[in-house]
């Protein structure tokens, strides 16, 4: 007998009206129960497809017109779905709501249990998943993040580079960083240095460290070696008042604080450090292990249409590449996958020279949509993820996020459009062939944003790329570590496939927690139509770290941003950027001068 029970009720049936020569279906519903897995969430959706295909095919056979297609609901009763692979979503399941219950969660992790005692850690042999061994990045205990060790607890305690050497892929450190650790690759294989350079940071797995005199060279594996010492932006500061500063993690010699945490990958052992208040024999310890949890994915011709999901959080997903690859980002998360510096610079028509060559990826985010039309989450909840919480990547028209909550996310919250196909040199025009190709006319809406980019630093609340038609409102934004809304891509003017995008009564505040060149609300590129108004931006973090600690602004439109009206945002004072701007940038009555009214309606309604 099955573990697990799908209990299928259909509403109704088939009615068949043969003097009109048109078929009707009712609705069918299925409800789940999640006992010990996803099982029973599978077989739902396969449930749903079967029963949509069936008699649709059914009426062709006939020669009868489909006058309109019948409808799933699935009901998930409150618990834990945990998937083994990610949830797919195909064209054939177009027309389908998935409902939870409060409490209703789809889960990419796996529990780790068995723990027992060694000396001041707790220890435990980690399980294989779905028959192999796993890596993971993130550890969470009791529903509470616990830090992967590193070298310190408080980042304003960290060390700063001494130098770059970009011949010999190396830079130096004071050797007190590596010595007082008693630190090497011996006892530390997989260390990795994470590195604040300006408005990203990148993740450097160490190769090589050699200690000469008073400084410590380190080397790094590749791609990430050569990607961090031939791109040009951003870069690390040296020989200034503020040299980058780095910290070291992922070593067992590094676990000595409290929530700190290790996995040996040539013991397959994980090791942990409890908080006082930690009790590892009835503790709920999860570790990610899918990249994606939903995957809803169309083609160009055949989109996966009207799929609502509501009431259903989504957590423990991660991401694997950087463990890989390293992760070496040039913006908002997106990582480098080859840039070099220019020399001599490109003339650019109506553009400024271009000193920089740089093509991109993404990080895997827990839900991804790609060409859908009209998918729509409400009242749904994305946390604990060591990726992005929601992507529509690429062919995406409608399609709502309402009511919802981004907390605990390692790279970016919401995502949306094109940041330049990764084939497409990132500062050139974006002009698809087919519009199909632009994500458009969505809206993300009285949604909560808090604590995102915990672990890419570069990361934003909102990230949205090449996309026309979005609407972004009535958010709250707070505790991010760079921007809170980013918009736009390309660093030129050029006519693209942007405009007519309102960002609206956001409420934003307490950003820039770990990196500077940023702003409450950032633009790029030019995109006709766009309104900029109402917003509420206001206190800027101030970590003593950041690379030029008066380099922050409320409003910034960066380089190319054209056609853009910014009206009515209420700032404490007019500390704004225009850099390498466009043409018909309109900026009227922004600042401390905006009206109460206009004050009290931002953020959430």
């Amino acid at each position: 007998m099955n573990r697990f029970i799908a209990i299928i009720f259909i509403a109704g049936c088939v009615l068949i009206t043969s003097a009109a020569n048109t078929s009707t279906y009712e609705d069918t519903t299925i409800n789940v129960l999640p006992y010990q897995g996803g099982e029973g969430l599978y077989e739902a959706i396969r449930q749903a497809r079967d029963y949509r295909r069936r008699h649709v095919m059914s009426s062709v056979y006939q020669g009868l017109q489909i006058k309109e297609y019948p409808s799933a609901r699935i009901k998930l009763t409150k618990g834990i779905y945990t998937l083994f692979e990610p949830l797919r979503i195909y064209p054939e399941d177009s027309n389908l709501s998935i409902l939870g219950e409060p409490r209703t969660v789809l889960s990419g992790g796996m529990s780790i249990n068995g723990w027992h005692r060694e000396g001041k850690l707790w220890v435990v042999d980690i399980p294989d998943f779905n028959g192999r061994p796993v890596e993971f990045r993130q550890l969470w205990i009791n529903g509470r993040k616990a830090v992967r060790a590193r070298d310190v607890t408080n980042f304003n305690a960290m060390n700063h580079i001494l130098s770059i050497d970009k011949q010999q892929q190396t830079i130096w450190i004071p050797k007190s960083a590596i010595t007082r650790l008693n630190i090497d690759v011996a006892n530390s294989p997989y260390l990795e240095m994470v590195l604040h350079q300006m408005w990203e940071v990148a993740f450097l797995r160490i190769k090589g460290i050699k200690i000469v005199g008073d400084s410590a060279a380190i080397t790094f594996h590749s791609p990430e070696s050569r990607l961090q010492f031939e791109h040009p932006w951003p870069s690390p500061m040296v020989q200034s008042k503020h040299d980058s500063p780095f910290y070291l993690t992922n070593s067992k010699v590094l676990l000595d604080e409290p929530g700190e945490w290790f996995e040996d990958l040539k013991t397959h052992r994980l090791y942990y450090k409890p908080r006082p208040e930690d009790d590892m024999t009835t503790a709920t310890v999860i570790a990610p292990v899918l990249e994606n949890i939903i995957e809803i994915e169309g083609t160009p011709e055949r989109r996966v249409e009207n799929v609502s999901l509501s009431n259903i959080t989504f957590s423990y997903a991660t991401w694997s590449r950087p463990s890989f690859h390293g992760h070496v980002p040039l913006q908002a998360g997106m990582y480098l996958i080859d840039a070099y510096k220019l020399r001599p610079k490109i003339d650019r028509v109506e553009n400024h020279k271009l000193d920089n060559q740089g093509w991109i990826g993404r990080a895997e985010a827990a839900v991804r949509v790609g060409y859908g039309k009209n998918v729509d989450f409400s009242d749904c909840s994305f946390t604990h993820l060591g990726g992005s919480g929601i992507d529509y990547v690429l062919g995406c028209e409608g399609g709502k996020v309402e009511r919802c909550v981004f907390n605990d996310i390692a790279i970016n919250g919401y995502v949306s459009g094109s940041f330049s196909p990764a084939s497409l040199e990132t500062h050139l025009p974006y002009r698809p062939k087919d519009i199909i190709e632009v994500c458009r006319q969505q809206q993300v809406t009285s949604s909560s944003f808090s604590h995102i980019g915990e672990e890419d630093w570069g990361s934003c609340a909102i990230a949205a790329g090449y996309v026309s038609g979005i609407d972004i409102s009535h958010n709250e934004i707070h505790d991010v570590p760079y921007t809170g809304i980013s918009l736009g891509w390309g660093w030129n003017r050029d006519s693209v496939c942007m405009r007519d995008n309102r960002i609206h009564a956001n409420l934003i505040y307490q950003y820039g927690q770990h990196m500077y060149d940023c702003a409450g609300i950032y633009t790029l590129g030019n995109q006709p139509g766009t309104v900029i108004d109402e917003n509420v931006v206001r206190d800027i973090a101030h970590p003593p770290y950041v690379h030029d600690p008066e380099y922050w602004f409320y409003l910034y439109t960066d380089e190319g941003s054209s056609n853009i009206l910014l009206k009515d945002n209420w700032t404490p004072t007019e500390k704004y950027l225009k850099n390498a701007t466009g043409p018909n940038n309109v900026w009227i009555n922004n600042g401390s001068g905006v009206s109460e009214t206009i004050i009290n309606n931002a953020g959430i309604r």
